[in-house]
């Protein structure tokens, strides 16, 4: 009997041990790490973007109708999803939150880059210093405090200006416009003086022997024209003592967008005088272009 209570009591004590144990062990953290929102501002509140540098022009942009121009250092249409990528510091998290206090220390006092965005009533502000040797990260400061972030926030403001135009040759609203085409003034179709119109969703061409299906010209239409986007562009002041071989793009309104052909190979270089624009296009991308499927028999 007195060997069972002292076995009892032995067990008694294990068990008391182990849950004191248990209890005043540390206990391991297993909340994720803090992270500080930037700020709480939206995209749609913003209608002028500049970034401004300590030895450039800055670049700056302006929301007209829904979409980005670029208005400095070139007047142009606007590449959308750059600018987004631009405004996408304002949806930024930082693991860090640190008081804007001594900013020298930071690079802050003499920032490599200031981002301005408008809004109706005021302008948002943030700056970029230097960059942490330890988390590689850079030193953003924004009202009164200083974050760490990625510095591809940076990157996408500091493009040159030139990779920030649309590098589509049409506008959005002209590409959705498109009734047909005026080839007739490049040399492979002079002689048939080529015209290709769609009317009611039907195409018709006034080439004698040109069998064309309406889904193969609908994917050229579609991949060639309403999806086509230059490998790069650059300014274009066209040469008015130069007569280029050129082509006339259609729209519904009855305008038409006129293009020059500088060159055809090795890529198509599309000069497009209204925007002042020089399209690069590959090889292959720009022959389709200005070669529509006509099964020409």
């Amino acid at each position: 009997m007195k060997q069972r209570w002292l076995l009892n009591f032995v067990m008694l004590a294990i068990v008391a041990g182990l849950v004191t144990f248990l209890y005043m062990r540390p206990q391991a953290n297993t909340s994720a790490p803090s992270e500080y929102e930037i700020s709480s501002l939206k995209l749609v509140d913003f209608t002028a973007v500049k970034a401004e540098f300590p030895t450039k022009a800055p670049t700056s942009f302006e929301k007209v109708d829904g979409l980005w121009r670029m208005t400095m250092p070139y007047k142009a249409r606007a590449d959308q999803m750059s600018v987004q990528r631009i405004l996408a510091i304002i949806a930024a998290k930082s693991k860090e939150k640190l008081p804007a206090i001594d900013l020298g220390k930071y690079g802050l006092d003499n920032p490599q880059l200031r981002l301005k965005l408008t809004k109706q009533t005021d302008v948002e502000e943030f700056s970029f210093g230097t960059f942490n040797p330890v988390t590689e990260e850079q030193y953003v400061g924004y009202k009164d405090a200083v974050y760490l972030l990625s510095g591809s926030y940076a990157e996408a403001a500091g493009s040159q200006p030139i990779e920030l135009i649309d590098k589509n040759p049409l506008t959005k609203e002209e590409a959705k416009q498109i009734s047909g085409f005026d080839f007739s003034h490049l040399e492979q179709w002079e002689d048939v003086h080529l015209n290709v119109d769609v009317e009611d969703g039907k195409w018709k061409v006034n080439a004698p022997k040109a069998k064309p299906t309406q889904n193969e010209m609908n994917e050229w239409l579609d991949f060639s024209w309403k999806q086509a986007q230059a490998k790069q562009v650059e300014l274009y002041t066209p040469d008015h003592k130069t007569t280029y071989p050129s082509f006339e793009v259609k729209l519904k309104d009855g305008k038409k967008v006129h293009f020059d052909k500088i060159q055809e190979a090795p890529d198509l270089l599309l000069g497009r005088p209204d925007e002042g624009i020089l399209y690069h296009f590959s090889n292959d991308v720009g022959f389709t272009m200005l070669n529509p499927p006509l099964n020409i028999q």
